[in-house]
């Protein structure tokens, strides 16, 4: 019989700490593209999906460029750099608050380009940050859930990826990965096989003011193309799943590509 999967910690929802302790991160963020630290860590973690998890990307040819959000489902923290190390693009992830402080981690994600939203709060600051980097042409990796899932299946989606895609104008890829649930079990030395798929791009007409329910229904878009890219890798496997997408397009395996 197959072992569990190792659950994942209780998160915590809410960020005590003032705003103004963030502004710097913003600040960075919104005046610098990522820096140089961005391609050591895309490197790193991009033989590791390889050697470990046996990683496969199909589909980078549908990220274009220009101003761009990625929005993959979100069931492991190596879903960023899943999401990320297959394509030439410089993704810009908003991550939550608690991953900024004293640590040295945090210039390692402020340098390379990650932001914080402040968990528990209306951050109104994590979206100014988002659509700076979408004005200046720039990718955007952002959760249609929100957090993570902690069953591997995809949650409810959130208005925020809605309002940024109709606010912005920009492209939204929806991103299928499999496998990402089981990654924790590294502990256990089992290593699942990660099969990864960037989808046609959705696009949205700008709405400057979009309301809610406009918010919320260009999310629930993005979340059932994302759901039901997911449900068929599911269905088939990783296996059957590499063989499905290999027969569509060539894969995008062969290396980690430099940056453009």
């Amino acid at each position: 019989m197959p072992s569990q999967d190792l659950k994942i910690r209780e998160q915590v929802y809410r960020d005590p700490r003032p705003a103004e302790l963030f502004a710097r991160y913003h600040a960075r963020v919104r005046d610098h593209p990522p820096e140089w630290i961005y391609e050591v860590v895309r490197v790193l973690t991009g033989l590791n999906a390889l050697l470990l998890f046996r990683a496969e990307s199909y589909g980078s040819e549908h990220v274009p460029n220009g101003p761009v959000i990625l929005a993959p489902n979100h069931a492991s923290f190596m879903d960023h750099f899943f999401a990320g190390a297959f394509i030439r693009r410089h993704v810009q992830f908003m991550a939550k608050s608690q991953m900024f402080g004293s640590s040295p981690l945090s210039w390692v994600f402020s340098h390379g380009g990650v932001f914080p939203v402040r968990r528990g709060h209306h951050d109104e600051e994590a979206f100014t940050t988002a659509l700076r980097i979408l004005e200046r042409g720039g990718a955007l990796g952002m959760y249609v859930e929100g957090g993570r899932s902690r069953s591997g299946q995809i949650g409810e989606a959130k208005p925020g990826i809605g309002r940024l895609a109709l606010e912005s104008g920009a492209a939204v890829v929806p991103v299928a990965i499999l496998g990402s649930n089981q990654v924790r079990n590294w502990r256990r030395l089992e290593f699942p096989k990660v099969v990864v798929e960037y989808g046609a791009p959705l696009r949205f007409e700008r709405v400057e003011g979009a309301t809610r329910d406009q918010q919320q229904a260009a999310a629930e878009l993005i979340r059932d193309r994302i759901k039901a890219m997911h449900d068929e890798l599911s269905r088939l496997g990783a296996r059957q799943a590499v063989r499905m997408l290999r027969a569509r397009r060539r894969p995008d395996r062969a290396s980690v590509p430099p940056a453009s």
